[in-house]
């Protein structure tokens, strides 16, 4: 009976040891100097460039370039990424002056170098234009009216920045149709921050272009007006009430347009009130019913030839997809949705576009980040495309050879 005990335990023991033995000596393969290899040679020697792996490095949109833009103004742009880290005009929670390191953050894993998909047939970085990430604006967080004046400053200044190269000409043209001056000016892609930093925006490329369409990706109308009794000219304007604003300013054409309108109203009054300020609504059961093919069309003959700006809130996506965000609204639409129907908006005359409502403290898993981030990669696609991306079966038909 010992004599088995004896037998069983060195049986056991002898694999283990060997495991030992070999996984060891692994690691001294690995960290060990390669024999042929001297010890005082660089990093540059040895290893070659200090690239930045997914997880590391400075903290750029998609790791593109990053410059501070405001300050240099030897930095041309075809597209510039801008951070806006303003959430002081929020009704309800607040946070997403985070949303720009947020957003970078879930972009993380994108890369120029692989910026190719299936959706699109392309990658947005091999377009021909310059894409830089200017970084964020400095805001002041204690005085809303001061904090706007900065956003539309800093926006003016990027939009009226020379373009780095021509895309293409005919694209070219045709922008430079609706500016004021005739010349072709960047486009910026902007991270919110809460929704109220497209009133500022909205006076910049009024400047340029004078009044143009608008495309509300939104789960709210943001046009409800503000309260008639008010404590002052600045506490007009929230994250609820900036589109009567700018409505009011004489800022946008009556030929805006919601997508994905599911919340809470008084009555009837407030789309009476939202038509009379220049939009149409497609609520978010309009895709089940009309179907997404349908509500691009619906889109895309409101918005026709006009210049035209998009602008995304997050919560347009359901809290269940992307829960980080201030005003959370039940049955919204999913990411994929979202991403189909603004690859159908491509070749509209965008002259701008933003994501807002991003507040990474109620996020999970980044999740909300990561959808905000690869939306905004298709926005920089659709910017750069004459038309919708075709069905892969039709750029490429399937063929079955078994």
């Amino acid at each position: 009976m010992i004599l088995n005990v004896v037998v069983v335990a060195i049986l056991f023991a002898f694999p283990i040891t060997a495991h030992r033995t070999s996984e060891h000596e692994h690691r001294q393969d690995i960290f060990a100097s390669p024999p042929d290899v001297s010890a005082d040679q660089t990093w540059l020697e040895k290893y070659g460039l200090q690239s930045d792996m997914a997880f590391t490095g400075p903290l750029s949109f998609s790791h593109l370039e990053y410059a501070r833009c405001l300050e240099d103004a030897s930095k041309n742009f075809d597209i510039a990424i801008l951070g806006m880290p303003f959430d002081t005009a929020v009704s309800y929670r607040p946070g997403t002056r985070f949303g720009p390191t947020g957003i970078r953050m879930g972009s993380r894993r994108q890369h120029v170098e692989h910026g190719y998909t299936l959706s699109w047939g392309l990658s947005p970085y091999l377009q021909g234009a310059k894409i830089t990430d200017c970084g964020d604006v400095p805001l002041n967080p204690f005085d809303n009216a001061v904090a706007l004046d900065q956003i539309e400053v800093a926006y003016s200044t990027l939009l009226q920045r020379d373009v780095a190269r021509n895309v293409t000409e005919s694209t070219v043209a045709g922008m430079r149709a609706f500016a004021k001056d005739n010349k072709e000016h960047p486009r910026i892609v902007t991270l919110g921050g809460d929704h109220t930093i497209v009133l500022p925006i909205l006076r910049s490329l009024h400047k340029v272009y004078g009044p143009i369409s608008v495309i509300h990706f939104d789960a709210h109308l943001d046009t409800w007006p503000p309260n008639k009794v008010s404590p002052s000219p600045q506490a007009r304007i929230t994250h609820g009430s900036f589109f009567y604003i700018a409505w009011e300013e004489g800022l946008i054409s009556n030929s805006s347009i919601h997508a994905g309108i599911r919340c809470k109203m008084l009555g009837d009054g407030d789309l009476e009130n939202d038509e009379s300020v220049g939009f149409k609504v497609i609520s978010t059961d309009d895709l089940d019913d009309l179907g997404i093919p349908e509500v691009i069309r619906r889109i895309r003959n409101r918005i026709g030839e006009q210049p035209v700006y998009l602008s995304l809130d997050i919560d347009v996506i359901d809290p269940g997809s992307a829960p980080a965000t201030g005003t959370p609204e039940a049955g919204g639409w999913t990411t994929r949705e979202v991403k189909r129907i603004i690859r159908g908006l491509a070749g509209l005359n965008f002259v701008g576009a933003d994501i807002v409502e991003v507040a990474p403290a109620y996020d999970h898993a980044d999740v909300t980040s990561i959808a905000a981030a690869d939306l905004v990669e298709d926005f920089l696609s659709m910017m750069l495309s004459a038309e919708p991306p075709k069905p892969r079966d039709e750029r490429k038909p399937w063929v079955d050879k078994l």
